[in-house]
């Protein structure tokens, strides 16, 4: 009889692999308690309303106030996501994150007349306010609120707005439910003959199974489940982008990906030439892809044979003590510090370790001002990718204690754009490390492989999901309906240009868009592709300089959000409005497919 794995149940996961919540909150009953202070507290907003052009010492108060609150509803905002994501399937937490949910959408509905009325300051004493010793510690904050005034709308119209949070994130919650907790896609039997569940946590372990039939029955069979709810996805998809498009249009933006990139300050040509640099090194990707086939004697290559390692009869297997340890070992050049502080994390409980029934799938980092930098894993000891994964988690928890140490909580928050930086940075000197210690070639082509398929992952993938995403909100600002045959078409071409001609492109891998979680909140994956290609150049100038190189580093992950991404990034030494890093990044993926080729 075939051996039947399944995942636990969370409360039969031990303790010492769970992350240790109570920094945050001893237990659900502090959290009550504190949930009802919170809501004792925000109607304090309504003395300082009407009042802000009184005096800077009113704005200060108010500002002082607002920033306290804040703090709050991050602490209990957090305890309450990170227990949904313990089990995704238990109302318990479910209900707590909907009741916060609820409180700070009323919370942020009261501090609505905020930014009008500080943008409805004339110049001259806006300008008053930014030189009174009271308003020292906001001057940045009020400094970029001021490039709203063009989007910020009358007071009543900024609380409409703020009234619809709750309702504008159902699609996302709606998607995440389905897809963590509702979706089942049965079992699959893999190469040890163990019949284990298929989940959307280990659909990635059976596209990295060395047995073929595995990976196409486990490809197949997951996306069934797709296929039979298509129709409800895509209108979950399609009410996203037009939430979207509702509030650039509501505050006067000329599209949505404007939108989004303007609280960045980014350029739009930055996205724009990510994707034409992308597209231009397209033929290496394409390469990479016939090496592959080639080297695993493939008679064609479809999606579900481009995760298994070429050498798949080469296993490489790490406990997870195992993978703290590498992983601390390859973040030496980053100095004591550093490296102390994360060891005694991951020794510790930042972390959430495995994968059990129900729980959230993939891995993030989810820091606070007060508490641990988080990590939600579901580490699999067989899978050399997932310490590839804690690396790169790592890099977010780091950056977020550096921030935390330096800026005070108005300004350690930083931005996603920069957080892409500090992960794949990490990710670069665990490759650059396991490459320096590899036993022989076979190994060290094992390696290099891993390196290849990362890089296309975050830096080509991604670029196309950023194509797919800046496509379709384009269509639907247009006016052009998505349908599931619209999003499936355009999906479609886009495989077929970033695959290849010579690539086999299965009719379900066109139903992908409907599975991506980033898709549900949009302009997110560009800014993977723009991280590592900065990470890159930024590991190569950290590990090939000295005290001064790494200090700088240092200095951008203590940052937080003080000055804008690109000038942060700026001061660690590379500069994304131009084009080198991105091409920099491109030109090491095909430097590393010319390796793997010739060792294999």
């Amino acid at each position: 009889m075939n051996k039947i794995v399944k995942l636990p149940p969370r409360n039969n996961v031990a303790a010492s692999d769970t992350w240790d919540l109570s920094p945050l909150f001893p237990n659900d009953e502090s959290w009550e308690a504190a949930l009802k202070e919170f809501e004792s507290i925000y109607p304090g907003y309504e003395k300082f309303q009407g009042k802000l052009a009184d005096g800077p010492d009113v704005l200060a108060a108010c500002l002082k106030f607002d920033s306290e609150l804040d703090r709050r509803a991050e602490r209990l905002g957090n305890y309450a996501f990170l227990k949904s994501a313990e089990d995704q399937a238990d109302s318990t937490y479910q209900r707590l994150v909907g009741r916060f949910q609820s409180v700070a959408v009323r919370a942020s509905e009261a501090a609505s007349y905020i930014r009008p009325e500080i943008l409805a300051l004339d110049d001259a004493q806006l300008q008053k306010y930014l030189q009174s010793p009271e308003l020292e510690l906001y001057r940045l904050m009020i400094e970029r609120l001021a490039r709203y005034k063009p989007h910020t709308l009358s007071p009543r119209e900024e609380q409409l707005l703020a009234m619809q949070g709750e309702m504008a994130g159902a699609a996302s919650r709606i998607f995440r439910q389905l897809h963590d907790a509702d979706l089942k896609f049965g079992e699959v039997e893999n190469e040890k003959g163990e019949r284990v569940e298929l989940s959307s946590s280990t659909f990635t372990q059976f596209l990295q199974s060395p047995n073929r039939d595995v990976r196409k029955k486990a490809f197949h069979q997951y996306y069934e489940q797709f296929e039979g709810h298509k129709h409800s996805l895509a209108a979950m998809l399609n009410g996203s982008i037009q939430k979207d498009i509702y509030y650039a249009r509501a505050r006067n933006y000329d599209s949505a990906l404007g939108s989004s990139l303007f609280s960045d300050d980014v350029p739009l040509s930055v996205y724009d030439n990510l994707i034409s640099s992308v597209r231009d090194n397209l033929p290496a990707l394409h390469r990479y892809y016939d090496l592959r086939r080639r080297k695993m004697n493939l008679p064609d290559i479809h999606h579900y044979d481009t995760y298994v390692p070429i050498l798949s009869d080469l296993t490489i297997e790490n406990s997870w003590q195992q993978a703290v340890e590498m992983v601390i070992s390859a973040l030496q050049p980053l100095g004591s510090e550093y490296c102390n502080a994360l060891q005694a994390g991951l020794e510790g409980r930042w972390c959430d370790r495995y994968p059990n029934a129900g729980k959230q799938s993939g891995a993030f980092s989810s820091g606070a001002f007060d508490g641990p930098p988080y990590i939600l894993m579901n580490y699999k000891s067989n899978v050399l990718n997932d310490v590839f994964t804690l690396a790169h988690e790592a890099g977010h928890s780091m950056h977020t204690y550096f921030s935390v140490k330096n800026q005070p909580f108005e300004y350690y928050n930083y931005t996603i754009f920069v957080a892409e930086v500090a992960s794949t940075f990490n990710e670069q000197l665990l490759s650059h490390h396991l490459l320096e210690n590899a036993k022989d070639d076979r190994q060290r082509a094992f390696i290099l492989n891993n390196e290849i398929d990362d890089i296309r992952a975050t830096v080509f993938r991604q670029t196309m999901f950023a194509e797919f995403e800046k496509t379709t909100h384009a269509m639907a600002e247009a006016g052009e309906p998505l349908t599931i045959d619209a999003f499936q078409a355009t999906y479609r071409k886009l495989l077929e240009d970033y695959f290849g001609p010579e690539f086999v492109i299965d009719d379900e891998l066109s139903l992908e868009c409907l599975r991506i979680p980033h898709f549900y909140r949009a302009f997110y994956v560009y800014k993977y592709a723009t991280g590592m290609s900065a990470a890159i150049a930024l590991s190569q100038r950290v590990l090939n300089g000295g005290d001064k190189e790494l200090s700088e580093y240092l200095g951008f992950l203590s940052g937080g959000c003080s000055k804008y991404p690109l000038d942060l990034l700026r001061g660690a030494g590379v500069d994304l409005e131009r084009p080198e890093p991105v091409d920099t990044a491109l030109k090491h993926f095909g430097n590393l497919v010319d390796r793997l080729d010739a060792l294999l």
